[in-house]
């Protein structure tokens, strides 16, 4: 190569390093589309991650707590993975997800197709008291506290277990957190409030236990600052639509970037799937804030709105 470049011309040397920066790969993303049919069907000729049942020890709650991992195709301990913490609903536990998401299937799935980041995905129980089922009244007082009481508990217990435990960077850059209804609105809390700690935030659905957008994001500059993703989305139809709505127009007003996407339908599990099929693909990956404003928000149906008569 010393010998070549003496004989180049600084023209051709011009030509030559030219065409190798537009013979490299681009990296930035671009809009991630809504999942097709089938994205959510087991496939049983592709390499299949594996979902485990952990336990650890959760001062916040005096008592041992149980979580599900699932851990990627093809994971080895010889190398660092990120770690999204995904989040249940108010009448769910850290197997919700698993009943009604199949997201071992969608990931799956998605890695065969080569569009994620190798991660771990923890599925916790978040409503952090010592009887964690869903049983009885799960809007009681005593509930309902308890998932706020889940930050401490995901904070102080669950991330340093899974940081022992597993083959994982220990950084906010390389962790997500993302829920579905109350646990969308837990994933908002407690990202946007620890900012340190997470990089990458969703909302599925979002429900009413979201703070006021002033509380969810007082500082906006720094939150534009430490984002690298913030997801919102939800059902067009959805009566609590009107949780991710205000968040989003907040958010607009004080130039924060993030994806607010709207689409036909309902507060279930279609549209949670969706989410997180969505979000999974844009994780730990170069970020390209131009394409967030483009992702569609559906209408929801005249009869459903706000005031209609019918």
């Amino acid at each position: 190569m010393i010998k070549l470049t003496r004989y180049l011309s600084a023209r051709q040397l011009l030509l030559v390093g030219t065409s190798f920066l537009f013979c490299m790969p681009v990296f930035s993303q671009g809009i991630v589309k809504p999942a097709s049919p089938g994205f959510d069907i087991e496939n049983m000729e592709i390499p299949h991650g594996k979902i485990d049942t952990i336990s650890y020890y959760s001062k916040t709650v005096g008592s041992n707590r149980k979580a599900i991992t699932y851990t990627p195709p093809g994971y080895s301990k010889n190398r660092k993975y990120p770690v999204l913490y995904l989040l249940h609903g108010i009448g769910g536990d850290e197997r919700e997800w698993l009943n009604g998401g199949k997201p071992q299937v969608i990931l799956d799935n998605l890695y065969a197709s080569g569009k994620l980041e190798p991660m771990i995905v923890v599925m916790p129980n978040g409503r952090a008291m010592k009887d964690d089922r869903a049983v009885g009244n799960i809007m009681s007082k005593d509930k309902i506290e308890a998932f706020s009481t889940f930050e401490k508990d995901l904070l102080n217990d669950l991330i340093p277990f899974v940081e022992k435990n597993f083959s994982v960077h220990k950084d906010r850059k390389h962790r997500a957190i993302a829920g579905l209804s109350m646990g969308g609105g837990q994933s908002l809390n407690f990202g946007l409030a620890n900012l340190q700690k997470f990089a990458w935030i969703a909302g599925f659905s979002s429900a009413p236990n979201t703070k006021p957008p002033k509380e969810l994001v007082p500082d906006p500059v720094k939150a534009k600052d430490m984002l690298k993703v913030l997801f919102i989305s939800c059902g067009a139809s959805d009566n609590l639509i009107i949780n991710s709505k205000r968040t989003h127009d907040y958010l607009v007003i004080n130039n924060v970037p993030h994806i607010y996407f709207i689409e036909p339908g309902v507060h279930d599990f279609k549209v949670w799937k969706n989410g997180l099929y969505m979000f999974s693909q844009l994780l730990f990956k170069p970020v390209d804030t131009s394409t967030f404003s483009k992702y569609p928000v559906a209408e929801a149906p005249a009869s459903n709105k706000i005031g209609s008569n019918k």
